[in-house]
């Protein structure tokens, strides 16, 4: 609880005050009375399933903590916390399935009283940042002041790691420091801190420039940042207590251990994007090993469209060796795309029979299953041979014999002969014919014609060719008939 310290304090201030709550129904009101009245132990789990917002694969949370480790139980426990939530935090924060930030609560002194003693004691940089007492004794111990410079060491540690791509290492920070620099051992000093740092390999020296002067009189950017930050905004609430833990900006008011947490940050990814680390046997029950929770599978192939789920299941096709398939996940899945014969022949019939496979799988991008050639069937459940000698489909020839054999057939042919399967006839293995005599001779005269025909033209373009030359040859010799005479002129007249 938060009480105002006014009797009449603002309406605001109230409004912001966040008290866990939970509704139930009546009838689990009663029951819960009848048990408690029969004197049964009741035993009541808080399920962040569905009470944090869920909208996308990431889930944003923020630890609101403390550097202190005197403050009895509190401290205690936040330190715990720290030490058993570190690997799981650091898992979700390296493969990018969470965004953490860790702020610090400080609050400033009335400027009236910041030359007091307590605000001196108590506060940095003249008042504007405080935290109480480690021991409630001004006298004695480390006083607030120095609680508030090692929550702003811690706090620069994050932000200079975070802008080196490696906030998780926050949680090394927090829980090494924890252990080397204990207020009881008198080492919870800047130079410890700084050995711890030296140890996680951070620039020590741009952690000491975020820190600044805690001396002087101005402001600090990460502190005034975290003040502000403190301010509830939308449904979250302002932060006045610790440990708070905020997860998709709602206040989380549960036990601080490792699998509590953990439950209500697995809540807050959209369902089908949780990482393996919620869907451990720790946190949550596969619902698929339970009559495969209800949806399609394939035995022969062991392909389920159930997924499990932190907040139970859903039935989706799977993708399986980069083949996707499609349906209702419920009844029906079926493999799709150029390569879904890979994966279990695309749900289509396949069989071997004396080293021979066919397979009803159409390895292209349609879907569906068809016989091969000689079979029939649906494809899927089964394809028979076909009897082509029985349907009188093959080997049609006389002389032919056929046989079926499985998805084919063979043809034969007696005697002396040899079966020609692309012309589906006989002929005799000395190359005498055994088919129709004049269908042969029509051929031999044809070839015959053919060859006479050739001969004669060539024939003709040989004498043809000759006469020309000869004609050319005597023609530079003597006039032919068809040439008129050439008239000569000379000294003897003519000739």
């Amino acid at each position: 609880m938060d009480m105002p310290e006014e009797e009449n304090a603002h309406v605001d201030y109230l409004q912001n005050i966040s008290i866990p709550s939970a509704l139930i129904s009546m009838s689990l009101g009663d029951s819960i009375k009848k048990a408690l009245t029969n004197g049964d132990m009741v035993n009541i789990k808080l399920d962040w399933t569905e009470a944090l917002p869920h909208p996308d694969e990431r889930v944003e949370y923020e630890f609101w903590t403390n550097s202190n480790d005197e403050c009895g139980s509190k401290c205690d426990s936040q330190i715990e916390f720290v030490k058993n939530f570190k690997g799981a935090a650091q898992i979700l924060e390296r493969k990018g399935y969470t965004q953490f930030t860790p702020h610090y609560i400080t609050w400033y002194c009335p400027e009236a009283f910041t030359l007091s003693k307590q605000c001196k004691s108590q506060c940095i940089n003249h008042g504007r940042y405080c935290a109480p007492d480690p021991e409630q004794d001004f006298s004695k111990g480390y006083d607030g002041k120095d609680v508030v410079v090692q929550n702003l060491r811690q706090a620069c540690f994050y932000k200079v790691a975070n802008e080196t791509g490696k906030p998780w290492l926050w949680w090394d920070y927090v829980t090494d420091f924890s252990i080397r620099c204990p207020m009881k051992d008198k080492k919870y000093t800047k130079e410890c801190a700084d050995e711890v740092v030296k140890s996680l390999g951070v620039d020590l020296k741009k952690i000491d420039e975020c820190v600044g002067d805690t001396e002087a009189n101005v402001d600090n950017p990460v502190l005034k940042a975290e003040q502000e930050a403190q301010i509830g905004k939308g449904s979250r609430g302002d932060v006045t207590i610790l440990p708070t833990l905020v997860i998709n900006n709602r206040q989380y008011r549960g036990k601080l251990g490792k699998q509590a947490v953990l439950k209500a940050i697995c809540s807050g990814f959209e369902e089908t994007t949780e990482p393996a680390l919620c869907l451990s046997d720790e946190i949550e029950t596969n619902e698929c090993l339970d009559n495969n929770g209800g949806c399609w599978m394939d035995k022969a192939a062991n392909i389920t469209a159930c997924r499990d789920t932190f907040r139970g299941r859903v039935c989706e096709c799977p993708i399986v060796q980069g083949v996707k398939f499609v349906g209702d996940g419920y009844k029906h899945c079926e493999a799709s795309g150029a390569l879904r014969c890979e994966v279990n022949n695309g749900g289509c019939w396949k069989s071997t029979q004396l080293g021979r496979t066919y397979s009803a799988c159409i390895d292209d991008h349609t879907k569906g299953c068809k016989c091969p050639p000689g079979f029939k069937g649906d494809g899927v459940n089964s394809c028979e041979d076909i009897d082509e000698c029985k349907e009188k489909t093959a080997c049609q020839c006389p002389q032919c014999k056929c046989k079926n054999t499985w998805g084919s057939y063979e043809c034969s042919c007696g005697g002396n002969l040899l079966y020609m399967r692309e012309h589906d006839t006989c002929i005799s293995k000395d190359g005498k014919s055994q088919v129709s005599w004049g269908f042969v001779w029509v051929i031999i005269l044809g070839l015959a014609v053919a060859g006479a025909a050739g001969y004669a033209f060539y024939k003709y373009r040989i004498r043809t060719y000759m006469d020309s030359e000869i004609r050319a040859i005597m023609a530079q010799y003597m006039p032919l008939d068809n040439q008129a005479e050439v008239e000569v002129h000379g000294s003897h007249g003519n000739v």
